[in-house]
């Protein structure tokens, strides 16, 4: 086994907590925020296993996630190998990524679909995305029942107070605004989504609409999982506010206001207290110090242009993702 797979002696028979991150070198920097946050939050009774899905880490980088593993947290890498799905997958990000800047997702984004398929060994998982903090043990995240549903996720708060989004998620994605979840944070059973072969109805989706989108992998997953999906309570996955409640367990930096972007924004000591003993936090601060005023002025045309488009999208008569007409059949939607 390589140095690189594990942090300590967890082995097969024994119980863990997955966590999962999907990531390249850019954000390298923001998961090991994540993950220094998470190692403090944990059960000392219990085992956790952070997996990275990544499309090519640099050696220096590995070294430096890898410095973060703790006694009953282990750190596993998995680079993605170029298969047919994830192949179309490129292709579509190509295609749609050009004039939508950072806001278009990127294939990173997709990786967590393979999960299911690429980890049998595992039933259920956590995934999240690298610009969060933990504040709380994810343990208790992953002890979600999910019953008889396939995923727990929160309800977006973004798409319920900016009106574009809402009428793009209620016509354009065909799901209703007040169901539509943010997938950010993820409790998975991956047992169902093998069965159901969700990787293989998103490939079908993409191949057969080649839908331009606004958040393109988290509406196929809302289109998807329709009825499937438990709310999940907002103390995990809660965006940076003045004043954060005690009770939030998760803070998700999500669209806007980044701490290494910006300056005095919400819970930016949080993420800064996360950085500390990283490894990273020379870089950070000077992508902070170069995000000057000229980048900021661009970021904040990039969010206009986004809720432009969305609201553009809003006004088509019908939905752009329809899953009969991508050939799924019945019993995949009721599996």
């Amino acid at each position: 086994m390589s140095i690189f797979d594990t942090g300590n002696p967890i082995n097969r028979y024994t119980k863990v907590v997955p966590v999962f991150l999907t990531i390249n070198n850019a954000y390298a920097p923001y998961a090991a925020a994540a993950i220094h946050s998470l190692t403090q939050h944990t059960d000392p009774k219990r085992y956790y296993r952070v997996i990275i899905l990544h499309d090519g880490l640099s050696f220096i980088n590995r070294i430096r996630l890898r410095s973060l593993v703790t006694r009953n947290v282990a750190l596993q890498f998995k680079k993605m190998t170029r298969s047919l799905y994830l192949k179309a997958i490129v292709a579509y990000c190509t295609r749609r990524q050009k004039g939508a800047g950072d806001f278009f997702s990127s294939a990173v984004y997709y990786y967590r679909a393979f999960i299911p398929l690429l980890f049998p060994i595992y039933k259920k998982a956590v995934y999240i995305d690298s610009d969060v903090i933990l504040r709380g043990d994810i343990g208790e995240l992953f002890d979600t029942e999910l019953g008889d549903k396939v995923l727990a996720a929160m309800v977006d708060p973004k798409v319920t107070v900016i009106p574009e989004f809402r009428d793009y998620v209620d016509k354009a994605v065909g799901v209703p605004h007040k169901e539509y979840v943010n997938s950010g944070v993820q409790v998975m059973d991956l047992k169902k989504m093998r069965k159901m072969k969700y990787l293989s109805i998103m490939i079908d989706l993409i191949r057969k609409f080649d839908a331009d989108l606004v958040a393109p992998d988290q509406d196929y997953l809302n289109v998807i999982l329709r009825g499937k999906i438990l709310p999940l309570d907002g103390k995990w996955n809660a965006e940076p506010v003045e004043d954060l409640p005690r009770n939030v367990k998760l803070v998700h930096f999500n669209l806007f206001n980044k701490p290494w972007r910006y300056k005095n924004v919400p819970c930016e000591e949080l993420f800064w207290d996360a950085a500390k003993g990283t490894g990273f936090t020379g870089d950070l601060r000077r992508q902070q110090e170069a995000f000057d005023a000229k980048k900021q002025k661009e970021d904040h045309v990039k969010v206009e242009a986004l809720i432009k488009k969305a609201g553009r999208l809003a006004k088509c008569k019908e939905p752009l993702l329809k899953m009969e007409e991508a050939g799924v059949s019945k019993a995949s939607k009721k599996s």
